[in-house]
């Protein structure tokens, strides 16, 4: 039985809000240590945002994205994407090899650079998560792809579609100097997984959830 999380309290929203903005000012300071430059970043914008509409979040379900996609096992269960477009990836990419830019699609030393990056920029928000909540949180081994949004994200989404519709959508912009890279990191938890946290957190659950 699918249930709507979007029912929630303001109170857990909120919550849920603020766990993203920790998460992904984490995510930014391990940026900043892995390409050895002080990165900056505007305040996340915080969504709850509807399975169907996630494609539109990056540019469409035609758009080709680059992704890197891990499982979350333990206390909580569910899926972690963290999404750039094609243009931002190459940005990103050119801060750590800047003479390695391949004109069309990605080298392997890219594209390997690109799954540890992103493997380590979703890593930092599932520590963040695990310290703000003490719940057991372990990724699975990280996988990366590039496609457009529709063929990537229904990866991450057939799994949980029986019990949720819904996914917590971080919109993220990194500044390197007056450079700007925008990514997204998308948390698809199982429901039972939110209980589970709003309760390690001392929040009621009761609120229409």
């Amino acid at each position: 039985m699918k249930k709507n999380w979007l029912g929630m309290g303001e109170l857990q929203i909120d919550l849920l809000k603020e766990v993203g903005n920790i998460g992904a000012a984490h995510a930014a300071t391990a940026l900043s240590k892995l390409i050895s430059k002080d990165i900056d970043m505007k305040v996340p914008h915080v969504r709850i945002v509807d399975f169907d509409a996630l494609t539109e979040v990056v540019g469409g379900p035609e758009a080709v994205i680059v992704a890197v996609f891990l499982e979350i096992h333990g206390d909580v269960e569910g899926n972690m994407f963290f999404i750039l477009t094609e243009d931002s990836a190459r940005g990103l990419i050119k801060r750590l090899l800047p003479d390695l830019i391949a004109e069309n699609g990605f080298t392997d030393m890219e594209i390997s650079a690109l799954s540890e990056m992103g493997n380590i920029l979703i890593g930092s928000y599932l520590t963040s998560l695990n310290e703000f909540t003490q719940l057991n949180m372990q990724p699975s081994i990280p996988y990366m792809a590039q496609d457009m949004a529709a063929a990537i994200l229904s990866q991450g989404v057939l799994s949980l579609s029986a019990v949720s519709d819904y996914a917590l959508v971080i919109d993220t912009t990194f500044l390197d100097g007056e450079k700007e890279v925008e990514g997204h990191f998308f948390l698809l938890p199982n429901p039972d997984s939110l209980h589970r946290v709003f309760t390690a957190l001392g929040v009621p659950t009761n609120e229409n959830c």
